[in-house]
């Protein structure tokens, strides 16, 4: 009992970090209580269908040794095989004089390579607390007493050695999984790191395509200016309009970005009508305002095979239809038009109207027929300068007992609100304003300064 303590208390000593070093430690005790010369542990390894004994730990007084590892295969053949194979163990007086009755035999190479001479071997196997072996330990050449040359192992150093068996079994197999565990920690930091800096480049990827996405974009929506120098200029006000008006109403921010990019595309079909129509000073006649109004099936048809642009191809495609189903050209009506087309309507109405003449503006008439009967309970105003930019938001309520002079807005597209159509004397207070589309009211007040202010 107290040489089992003493041989616990040796291997569990400070100092060993590594499986390799508690294999020193462990081979090295055994020795020391055999009497061997030298000697070597095993661990069991598994790599693909067959199983090895990898060599952790050598030991030699006689020769030095390097510490690279060699392996052997588990077959029976071998002496350390066959202890693994079958958790036997094997005393052998004389390597060089093994019976030919037994299935295994000793391999001369390391001696003829060394110069080494094996002679007695005591071969046991390390077990966990399954009873699995895990490891093969080899003593080799036990010197007792004076005597030079080495002397055979018997059952004495065999019972010596077998009680420290399990044990060793089991602190050797708990030493290895934390090594396998930390082992594995740093490969999955090595790789965290790796797949971070992959992440970073495919992040800078993306940056650089989106990059490149916009300014395709820009570059298409350019392309529709190559005829009509107005529709150019005027592609970029609405595509902020829009952005700041989604936003305002309480849209997605998702929405509101995919608008900021889409709503320039809107009249991208231009590119397939006559140039000859785009330029033509005057009024179209009926077949050339025909093509002209395909403009809208054209833009759908060239963005609609684009994931990232159905937005904008249902602007497109909608952002003429009027509340009133007499738009083009699915003649939609209320609330079948898409909502980023209705905003779009109403602030390609805003660049319109801020940049027309008074009597370029549409009728009383013809501005009923474009958005939709709406109470209003709450307003938001903006001011629209003279040069039609968006300058201040601030809410406005019903219930204002103010009067002022108030211009009537109205979408001639389908918008969420017009734009400054008719002025007329009116309060305030206790108001119900028919605005100008889906669920959104507009008026424009225009106070002192003549300043117009939207209001949705």
């Amino acid at each position: 009992m107290d040489s089992v303590l003493e041989f616990l208390e040796f291997i569990e000593q400070p100092g060993h970090q590594t499986v390799r070093e508690l294999l020193d430690r462990v081979l090295l005790k055994a020795r020391q209580m055999t009497g061997a010369e030298a000697g070597s542990i095993f661990i069991v390894r598994k790599s693909g269908k067959q199983d090895w004994l990898v060599a952790n730990s050598i030991q030699n007084d006689r020769i030095k040794l390097s510490k690279a590892d060699f392996r052997i295969p588990i077959v029976p053949t071998s002496i350390a095989g066959y202890v693994a194979s079958t958790g036997e163990t094997v005393l052998i007086d004389d390597l060089y004089a093994i019976p030919k009755n037994v299935p295994f035999d000793f391999d001369q190479s390391f001696d003829k390579a060394t110069g080494y001479r094996s002679r007695s071997m005591l071969t046991f196997p390390l077990t966990n607390f399954q009873q699995k072996v895990i490891g093969v330990v080899q003593l080799i050449n036990r010197h007792s007493g004076r005597k030079k040359e080495p002397v055979a192992f018997n059952d004495k150093q065999a019972d010596l050695i077998l009680p420290f068996n399990h044990i060793v079994g089991r602190v050797i197999e708990r030493a290895d999984m934390l090594e396998q565990i930390n082992k594995r920690n740093i490969d999955l930091r090595v790789k965290n790191r790796t797949l971070r800096q992959q992440q970073l480049q495919i992040e800078e990827l993306n940056k650089d395509t989106e990059s490149a996405f916009m300014v395709s974009i820009r570059l298409l929506a350019r392309a529709a200016e190559v005829h009509d120098e107005d529709t150019g200029n005027h592609i970029i006000r609405c595509n902020e309009y829009a952005y700041l008006m989604a936003k305002k109403v309480g849209m997605p921010e998702v929405f509101c970005k995919e608008i900021h990019y889409s709503a320039q595309l809107h009249d991208i079909g231009k590119m397939s009508v006559n140039s000859a129509i785009l330029t033509k000073r005057g009024r179209l006649d009926e077949d050339e305002r025909f093509e002209m109004n395909q403009h809208t099936t054209y833009g759908h048809q060239i963005l609609e095979r684009s994931d990232r642009l159905q937005m904008a191809a249902e602007i497109a495609r909608s952002h003429h239809e009027q509340w009133n189903g007499s738009g083009y050209p699915d003649g939609l009506k209320g609330e079948q038009i898409p909502i980023s087309a209705r905003i779009l309507a109403v602030a390609e109405s805003m660049t319109r109207c801020a940049r027309s003449a008074p009597t370029n503006r549409p009728s009383a008439t013809k501005r009923r027929t474009k958005f939709s009967p709406w109470e209003t309970t709450a307003w938001t105003r903006r001011r629209i300068s003279s040069r039609g930019c968006l300058k201040s938001l601030r809410p406005i309520t019903k219930n204002s007992t103010r009067s002022a002079s108030v211009w009537k807005i109205s979408a001639y597209r389908p918008a969420l609100s017009g734009i400054v159509f008719r002025k007329s004397k009116c309060g305030l207070a206790g108001r119900q304003w028919d605005a100008g589309r889906l669920g959104f009211g507009a008026a424009v007040e225009a106070q002192q300064g003549k300043r117009l202010v939207f209001q949705t």
